[in-house]
Order: structure tokens, then sequence, then C-alpha cells
């Protein structure tokens, strides 16, 4: 396989008039590789996402101990998230990513040898899952770092709607087989098809250009607490970036909380069937993956910064709605919109930042997103939990009121709306 360069993010402007429509990164033999790979792995990933949660009941029978199970993930994940960043800057997201693809997949094979030999105990699951957490903390930043290098500028959309697409079609698609292959094999064949899944990422890892030492003496000086707090500089100074990452904060603080806790809530009040519960979260992921491919067929070349701003906008009137609709169809239908104006702004915002980020600074700032997507996610559903339990309604309609207000504080800057 011939070597890839990396791209000079500054060497072409896709913008500009003229400028040749860019290239699929299909024809990029390296991301093509890794983005297979990846597929196949996210596949993977949805049968340990079937087998924990129904190995932690089985062994307890407590909805508590799955919900501490999972935020035994979430906290090392939000901590260290930061600190995976600057790791992913020293010492390359590809070295970053296959360490951490190696240790997910050894720990889950051990999981999987503890549950066939009947040996596995709740507090090895804890462990597994804290683990977990900090190897995604450390992966997240890595990944979102290594994609501008292995395409161009002008293909960074596409790119990333690729890889947020293939995500969500696994967690539409996989599942159902998870829970085949757990009912008819045991939980621990589940944990072993995850476990050997990850070679399939490892492999196409393994396989790109070795990077080139470039921190300098410099760099290597500086303690991590340092490094990040370079990062942390950096998208403070930049108005644009700095109001793009308010936007994901808020997206993330006031929506998904509401969102994951409040569809539940909503069907079981409104509709007492768990049907449409699970038809409102499949319009939803469907409306997403719809709108991440949107996202990476129509790529707008003027005023982004307003396209931006107008969906995440739409998106919040979806939420704050969701409550006054009596119907069930007419539901559904916001729900797909919500789902569209999600995966559109999603998509376009990370291509964004990461054509407009310096290389050597990509993981720390990536940390400071994925910190805002994922660290206050806990936060988020602690807060939907506790007003849900008093008015549902209000609580719809003031997470909408709160991220349309957020999106109007962001919209303030000049630098956003400007957004080309």
């Amino acid at each position: 396989m011939a070597e890839a360069t990396t791209p000079e993010l500054g060497a072409v402007d896709p913008l500009q008039p003229g400028t040749k429509p860019a290239q699929s990164p299909l024809r990029v033999p390296h991301f093509r590789n890794l983005w297979l790979g990846s597929t196949v792995s996210m596949i993977g990933d949805q049968f340990y996402l079937v087998a924990l949660p129904w190995l932690v009941l089985s062994l307890t029978g407590s909805s508590l101990a799955l919900g501490t199970m999972m935020m035994s993930a979430a906290l090392p994940r939000a901590v260290l998230m930061l600190m995976g960043g600057a790791a992913s800057d020293r010492f390359a997201p590809r070295n970053v990513l296959l360490l951490t693809t190696w240790t997910r997949s050894a720990l889950v094979a051990v999981v999987a040898l503890l549950t066939w030999l009947h040996w596995v105990q709740l507090w090895q699951l804890y462990g597994l899952s804290v683990l977990f957490g900090t190897a995604d903390a450390f992966a997240l930043p890595a990944g979102q770092a290594l994609l501008p290098t292995l395409v161009e500028r002008d293909q960074l959309t596409t790119a990333n709607a690729m890889f947020s697409g293939s995500m969500q079609a696994s967690s539409l698609l996989g599942p159902a087989p998870a829970g085949l292959v757990v009912g008819a094999w045991g939980v621990a064949s589940a944990f072993v098809v995850d476990a050997v899944s990850f070679f399939f990422a490892i492999v196409p890892l393994s396989r790109l250009p070795k990077p080139q030492p470039s921190t300098g003496a410099q760099e290597t000086r500086r303690s991590v607490l340092q490094s990040i707090a370079e990062g942390l500089r950096y998208v403070w100074n930049d108005p644009a970036l700095r109001s793009l990452v308010l936007i994901v904060a808020g997206l993330n603080l006031w929506a998904m909380g509401p969102v994951m806790v409040g569809m539940p809530v909503l069907a079981k009040l409104r509709f007492g069937s768990s049907a449409a519960f699970g038809t409102m979260m499949s319009c939803f992921g469907g409306g997403a993956l719809a709108g991440m491919a949107l996202a990476g067929i129509v790529k707008p070349r003027r005023r982004r910064g307003y396209l931006f701003l107008a969906f995440v906008c739409a998106e919040s009137v979806g939420i704050a709605v969701m409550p006054l609709i009596r119907a069930f169809p007419p539901l559904a239908i916001d729900m797909v919109l919500i789902g569209v104006c999600a995966g559109i702004a999603n998509v376009s915002i990370v291509a964004w930042i990461q054509g407009h980020v310096e290389q050597s600074l990509m993981g720390r700032v990536m940390s400071v997103v994925m910190f805002a997507a994922f660290g206050l996610m806990p936060v988020s559903l602690m807060l939907a939990g506790l007003v849900a339990d008093q008015h549902v309604t209000g609580m719809f309609v003031g997470a909408g009121a709160l991220m349309i207000v957020t999106t109007i504080v962001a919209g303030l800057s000049p630098a956003t709306r400007h957004i080309d």
C-alpha cells in the first residue's frame, strides 16, 4: 500500500469559486480501510452494549447497579477527556488509538473468558467499565484528530458524515442480532464477537504511516496541565470556535437529557406503549442518519455560520413542542425532523472545526469539543430526571428555550455568523 502524506489544510481553499469539487474520501486508501474496519468494530460494540447490561441484571437484578455501572464509565471519560487530547498531540493520534483499541479488545476478551468460566463477579464489571471509560477519554479526541491527517480539508464533512453515519447505522442494526446471539449462545459469546471486531480497526490503524516526531524538545518539556491550558486558551481566543463549542455544550447539557429521559416518559404517559417509545427512538435515529448523509452530500460554500445557527434553533423548537403534540403521527414526524437537524449540525460543526484548527493543537481542541459533547451528559441526565419528576411538559419547553437562548448568545458573535 502506498504511503499517504498528511494534507496541508491551508494549501487549497475549497470554498473559493472555481475550486474543483472534492473527490470522495473513499478514494483515499487509508481512510477507506479505516472506515470499513471501524464500521465493523462499531457493530461489534453493539454486542458489548447489549451483553453488559444483560449480564449486570442477571447477576444483581438491580437497576441501581446498572445505573452505577454506566456512571463508572462516564465519570473517567469526562474527567480524563482533556488529558486524552494532550496525549494525542504529544504521542500522535495513530499511536493513541492503537493502544486504546488493543486495550479495549483485551479487556472484553478477559470478561468473555470470566463469563464463560462462570467466574465473573460484579466488581470485575465495575473495573471493566472504569477502564473502558478511561480508554474512551483518550480514544475519542484521538479519533477526531486523526481524520484531518487522512483526507483533504474539503473532504472532511463527507468523511465525518461517513463515520457518524456508520455509528448511527450500527446502533440501529446491531442490537437485534446481538440480542439473538445472547439468547442463543449466551452472554460470553457476545463479548467474544466484540473482542474480535476490534481487530478490524487495529489492522488499518497499524498500516497507517508511522508519525514522525514533531513535538520537539519544547513540547516534550511541557507538563500535561500546560498542554491542556494551551488548548483551552486556543479555543477561548478564537471567537468563532468558542461560540461553536458553546453550542455543542448547550446541545448536550440542555437537549440530550430531556430527549433521552423524556421520550420514554412521554411515550408511557401519553400513549401507554413501549412500541410507541421504540418507534420514537427509531424516528429520531433515522432522522439523524438522514441528516448526517445530507451533510456529507450537500456542502454549502457560503454563510455556513447562519446555517449552523438555523439548524440548531430548528432542533430546539422541535424539542420544545414535543409534549404539545397530542397525536402520534405528527410527533413521529417531529422526531424525524429533530434528528435531521441534529445530524446536519453535529457533522457540519465538527468538520468545520477540524478544517479550522492547527494540526499541532487538534487533539487538545477536539478533547474540549468531546468534553462539551460527553462530559456534560451525566449532568444533563440528572437534571432531566429531576425536572421530569415534577413537570414533563415544562422540562421539554424549558430545554428548548434554554437551547435557543444559548444559540442566540453564540450567534451574537459576528465571527460565528460569518463562518464560510
